[in-house]
């Protein structure tokens, strides 16, 4: 698996629509100061699912969206466009090539696309578990993070070791499967206690039964 292209339209400074393609090889992208050079990491952070602007070095999530220039109007939206050569099947998808797209508009409203089709933030996670690809994999290490890794809590570091040797999804499928658990445990001290509160209204209803029936009886009489 290997990236082929990122496209980008109304992300940060890209106005434009604008693509990169990638091949074998390493691939620098170079340019002075303010040319928008960490704009393209960011925008790979934000395809693979980043949800804190900060990280993206914003205040707000509209902020990635293109806000204008004395000679251009904003843009009402911005769109990433993530596309990669699964051949070797290292994604758990049939396709041969994989793009995954993230578009977020001025109002608030995005959306995640898997080879064209809308999916959820979630099912994007999934798809790059232990590949070390992700908004928290080890392959996209922004400006200032590697003092952050070295500097940080143990258990921040953890997360980048177990990415690395392959069992983030594992843990993941642990921590989903104990949530609902507990989900079914509160499920069963409230059927408990409605079963109860009914056991406790059974002796009066028996009582008011027999008083009916008797009733009943004498009335017939």
């Amino acid at each position: 698996m290997y990236l082929k292209s990122i496209e980008l339209y109304g992300f940060k400074s890209f106005a434009h629509k604008m693509k990169f393609e990638f091949h074998n090889g390493i691939t620098g992208i170079v340019g002075p100061n303010g040319s928008g050079k960490s704009n393209v990491a960011d925008a790979v952070r934000w395809v693979l699912g980043e949800q804190s602007a900060k990280q993206l070095r914003g205040a707000s999530m509209q902020d990635v969206i293109f806000a204008g220039t004395e000679a251009r109007k904003p843009l009402s939206y911005a769109y990433v466009a993530l596309t990669m050569d699964n051949s070797d099947h290292v994604l758990p998808v049939d396709y041969e090539e994989v793009t995954i797209a993230r578009r977020v508009y001025r109002s608030g409203e995005s959306e995640y696309l898997l080879n064209g089709t809308p999916c959820r933030l979630k099912d994007v996670a999934e798809l790059f578990y232990d590949t070390g690809v992700g908004k928290e994999g080890y392959s996209i290490i922004g400006q200032g993070q590697i003092e952050k890794i070295l500097s940080g809590k143990p258990e921040d570091r953890r997360e980048l070791f177990d990415e690395a040797v392959g069992i983030v999804k594992y843990k993941k499928r642990k921590a989903a499967s104990v949530k609902k658990l507990e989900s079914e445990r509160e499920n069963l001290v409230r059927v408990n206690d409605i079963l109860s509160e009914q056991e406790r209204r059974i002796g009066p209803l028996e009582k008011q039964s027999e008083d009916a029936k008797n009733t009943l009886s004498s009335k017939k009489t």
